[in-house]
């Protein structure tokens, strides 16, 4: 449910601008009310979800406003990606970071007040000669992208982000907009005291992103598992593994199976290397990318149509985030997690390493992780309720709604298995424990003694083929853990289980997966075969390279979907089209126009 403030004053003016800057006739989801407040001077934070148009809220103002809005991104990256898009757009924009050679250009444009836009790192907008040099024109707006950085509470805390706020109150009559797409409450409650912002400041737009489609599988061979979402999804895609090693081993297995272009990144290459093999993802429209987490927080991609991970990610927040890179356009999009007992173990060995005042909160992050690996419900709806939404019971659109697991209740079978393993002294792994419960004629069960114990042969042939996928699950929620040197051990709630205080239920994974080619809501799919949507493809991927820019920032997949519909004759039909500005109907229009003449 969105977070509502009063209605919004006359946007006649905005929704114009809207027209004519972005081309676009009405404003989505919350994008009115958060705009209504930047032109009405007061300040917001809005916790919008990725795709739902963050940076329109503060671009579409800065176009409107007497002196220049400043962002603060933590990204150069992704500030260069923003730039591109917003001088797309007709707006007067520019950079100032280490990486920029016209910086002197830059400056002397911002102090005349030429400049709509001025994007800044938050470790540049730290020091007092940047302040010095706002103090030398008009600022109209602050605007704090990844606003969740702020928070020792948010998933990617960044100490430099804690010193915006003495900037800012330099500049009392400037009104702030933070944006963010991962904040839970207590997050939300921090950056609004961080930034100085009001409670009554506050817009939560819902966080669904009901084009993507959501699956979680047992990881048993990452390579293959990932190179079968490949083939159904020839679009461009992010693969996260977790470290530099998988990263290179994965990218190396997925080209060579797929015959795809798959590259790596990650902090371990070359700088050359990261940005050439980042710049050749961003402007592909089917490369592949195989990743550390570093990767993607500056990318504005809108065409991603996949997001894997090899691994479980740091937490829900992390995971909502990661996911939220596919699909910004709208489109059809798949997010697919494939996890391993190891991965949780080494996560939860982790916490022991984490500062005992964050070590709880960290904690019941993973805790609420594995309750969205193990449950056997809905993953949209466990998603949204961590966020404190209250959303339908069934999505429709993640693995478990389309094909919907069988759930057994098998406390009674945990209680043998948690007992297995205190009776076997706790060093031993899952697969010694498993020949104890089924009576294995194994040498070494014998020669410890293990055949003469209570536990020996105490599970049905029936029960047996539950272990496996029971020790996953009370790996998951960290009933059982596992020692350093591979053994398990009791663990969180064993001793409650093994008194019948506490119930287990598992979902009994498919044996095939299955309903993964069924289109996903919220977009439609690109017309396969169509001559002229293909040929209107090919003149975008020409003007991109000839512009040095991506394709979809000449425009997206939607664009060329309603010109290949619509088939416009003339540049007032062009200019009706949702997404056509006047900036880029002026740039393109006559090229495309050109390509529908010719295919008709």
């Amino acid at each position: 449910m969105d977070t509502l403030l009063a209605p919004p004053a006359d946007l006649g003016p905005a929704r114009a601008a809207l027209r004519e800057v972005f081309g676009f006739d009405s404003f989505r989801g919350v994008q009115d009310q958060v705009v209504a407040r930047v032109l009405a001077g007061e300040s917001t934070l809005a916790v919008m979800p990725t795709g739902a148009g963050k940076s329109l809220t503060y671009q579409l103002p800065a176009t409107m406003m007497h002196g220049t809005c400043v962002v603060v991104s933590p990204l150069i990256a992704l500030m260069h990606d923003q730039l591109r898009s917003a001088r797309a757009n007709g707006i007067a924009a520019a950079t100032l970071t280490s990486a920029d050679s016209d910086w002197r250009e830059t400056m002397d444009a911002f102090r005349r007040g030429d400049l709509d836009l001025l994007y800044v790192a938050p470790e540049r907008a730290s020091q007092p000669q940047f302040r010095d040099l706002l103090a030398s024109t008009r600022i109209a707006l602050f605007a704090i992208d990844e606003a969740h950085c702020v928070s020792e509470w948010g998933h990617d805390f960044r100490p430099d982000y804690r010193q915006l706020r003495p900037l800012m109150d330099a500049f009392p009559d400037v009104p702030r907009l933070a944006l963010t797409a991962t904040a839970d409450a207590h997050t939300r409650s921090d950056i609004l005291a961080q930034l100085g912002i009001p409670e009554s400041g506050l817009i939560v737009a819902g966080f669904d992103r009901p084009n993507i489609r959501y699956a979680i599988r047992h990881r048993d061979n990452p390579a293959r598992q990932v190179a079968a979402l490949m083939a159904e999804q020839p679009g461009p895609g992010i693969v996260y593994a977790p470290t530099r090693a998988r990263v290179e081993k994965l990218a190396e297995q997925l080209a060579a199976a797929t015959g795809r272009s798959v590259l790596p990144y990650h902090a371990g290459l070359p700088p050359e290397q990261r940005a050439a093999n980042q710049a050749a993802f961003v402007a592909s429209e089917d490369m592949v990318i195989v990743a550390t987490i570093a990767f993607g927080m500056g990318i504005d991609k809108p065409d991603v149509r996949f997001v894997a991970h090899a691994g479980i990610p740091k937490s829900i927040e992390a995971y909502y985030q990661e996911t939220g890179r596919a699909g910004r356009d709208g489109d059809p999009a798949q997010a697919v997690m494939l996890w391993g007992v190891s991965d949780f173990a080494t996560a939860r060995q982790r916490l022991t390493e984490v500062e005992e005042s964050r070590r709880q909160s960290e904690r019941q992050r993973l805790d609420a992780l594995a309750g969205l690996v193990e449950t056997p419900g809905c993953r949209r709806t466990v998603l949204l309720r961590h966020f404190g939404e209250h959303p339908a019971e069934r999505c429709g659109n993640c693995d478990n709604c389309l094909s919907p697991p069988s759930v057994t209740d098998a406390t009674e079978l945990a209680r043998k298995l948690l007992s297995a393993v205190y009776r076997t002294g706790q060093t031993y792994g899952f697969g010694h424990v498993q020949k104890v419960l089924t009576g294995s004629n194994d040498i070494r069960v014998a020669e410890r003694g293990h055949d003469r114990l209570s536990v020996f042969g105490i599970v049905t042939d029936e029960e047996a083929r539950l272990l496996q996928p029971l020790s996953r699950a009370l790996q998951a929620r960290g009933s059982l853990t596992a020692t350093e040197h591979g053994g398990l051990q009791l663990a969180g709630d064993a001793k409650a289980i093994l008194k019948g205080e506490a119930s287990v239920e598992i979902a009994i994974p498919p044996r095939r997966e299955q309903g993964s080619r069924r289109r996903s809501r919220g977009g439609e799919a690109n017309p396969i075969g169509d001559p002229l949507f293909d040929a209107l493809r090919e003149r975008r991927r020409e003007l991109a390279q000839q512009a040095g820019v991506p394709p979809y920032v000449v425009f997206h997949d939607a664009v060329l979907r309603e010109m290949a519909a619509t088939r416009p004759r003339s540049r007032a039909e062009m200019g009706a089209i949702s997404g056509v500005g006047a900036k880029k109907l002026e740039a393109y229009g006559d090229e495309f126009l050109s390509v529908i003449r010719h295919i008709d």
